[in-house]
């Protein structure tokens, strides 16, 4: 079936704007997997070598510097990218548009949460 001339442009608009709240659900879902499967837990244990307890010196304890959390900033700056540009959208699509967003708000919550954590 061909579209007249004049609803092309909104059909190739409807198509993008799918294209957007599926990448978004994406990046969420990949956000999420990465938050809740750390690559730490993911690689292979090294044993722990025994010290000598000849050389047992106590050693001084000094607190652990913060590291820092690129990925978790990259995340955070994707999502509120992709928030913006659905709230850009000219359509709400049946409720979903407004459902990624309150989505999105939520897994921009808890990554911000996650930047505090050490």
């Amino acid at each position: 079936m061909i579209l007249p001339a004049a609803s092309a442009p909104e059909f190739g608009m409807e198509e993008r704007m799918k294209k957007v709240g599926f990448l978004t659900l994406l990046i969420t879902a990949t956000l999420l997997l990465t938050l809740a499967f750390p690559v730490s837990a993911a690689g292979p244990k090294t044993a722990a070598v025994p010290a000598p307890v000849a050389a047992a010196v106590p050693a001084p304890v000094a607190p652990a510097a913060m590291p820092p959390h690129p990925h978790i900033e990259e995340a955070l700056e994707a999502m509120r990218s992709a928030k913006h540009h659905l709230e850009m959208a000219e359509h709400d699509f049946h409720g979903h548009r407004s459902k990624s967003i309150e989505h999105l708000n939520a897994a921009i919550h808890e990554a911000e949460i996650c930047m505090q954590e050490p």
